[in-house]
């Protein structure tokens, strides 16, 4: 990673985590015994809950080079690149949204963002696990 902090990368993958989780799973029966009380709660987004604004905030702060890399890592996370192409999915975040305008959404509209950015991460052999070992 050339262009992002590893504190700012697992920031995100945080706080896209959180935002992932906020959607409910299809398919949920609201009146099963097997949901316990409470669960719900924790799945809808409340209109004062700030996940998404932390989030976009986070994505918005970012340059036009880093947002391009946090692109090339949830491509490569998602399997669309491997390691050894890590400059072709560089390349192509670039050519995809060069000012980096729409991105935020973009990324934000990726569902299990966090599940790719944490595969793309292994992948170029930086582990979460001593970060989340030190704040959860």
């Amino acid at each position: 990673m050339k262009y992002l902090a590893k504190d700012t990368i697992f920031y995100i993958l945080m706080k896209a985590r959180e935002f992932d989780v906020k959607v409910e799973p299809e398919g949920l029966d609201r009146e099963s015994d097997a949901v316990d009380d409470g669960c719900l709660e924790i799945l809808e987004d409340y209109g004062d809950d700030p996940t998404e604004s932390e989030l976009r905030e986070a994505l918005v702060d970012l340059n036009v080079d880093q947002l391009h890399e946090l692109v090339a890592l949830t491509w490569l996370g998602r399997g669309s690149y491997s390691k050894e192409e890590w400059k072709e999915a560089m390349a192509q975040a670039r050519e995809a949204d060069p000012t980096s305008k729409s991105t935020p959404d973009y990324l934000m509209g990726t569902p299990l963002l966090s599940d790719y950015l944490e595969e793309g991460l292994s992948m170029m052999g930086i582990s979460i696990e001593e970060f989340e070992m030190g704040r959860l």
